[in-house]
């Protein structure tokens, strides 16, 4: 092995062996829920802000991906970063239900579908589940 892998093994056992990968949740803060899409796949990380080490940090809770189906790679962009929520609130529920959380995307789409005049069904079937957890 070259010293320049055996440094980059060095590092990554150190970042897996120090610190906790996955922080545990206080349901008393808020959540903030990272969401993006591509062409293979959806994907998600719910983070909180803790405080370790006397030092706001943020760390992930939980991560969650799948892979989409053959029938949602005909999506765009903007709807399957739709789906990507609809996706994360449903796998996700269990965290964020009743606590205050951020969903942040790259992606303007997925702010709008709530202002939508006449949805289609995909998107009018997406529009109800978000409103579930939208804060009156």
């Amino acid at each position: 092995m070259t010293q320049e892998r055996i440094k980059a093994y060095e590092k990554i056992r150190k970042a897996l062996t120090e610190a906790p990968l996955l922080l545990m949740p206080y349901w008393s803060s808020p959540f903030k829920l990272y969401i993006d899409a591509c062409g293979d796949g959806l994907g998600e990380a719910l983070h909180q802000v803790q405080i370790i080490d006397q030092e706001p940090t943020e760390g992930p809770i939980c991560y969650i991906l799948r892979q989409i189906k053959p029938t949602e790679a005909r999506y765009g962009s903007s709807k399957m970063r739709c789906l990507c929520l609809v996706w994360a609130l449903e796998k996700l529920h269990y965290y964020i239900d009743g606590s205050v959380f951020e969903v942040i995307t790259d992606c303007n789409a997925v702010k709008s579908i709530l202002n939508m005049n006449k949805p289609n069904r995909n998107m009018l079937r997406w529009k109800i589940a978000i409103q579930e957890y939208r804060e009156k």
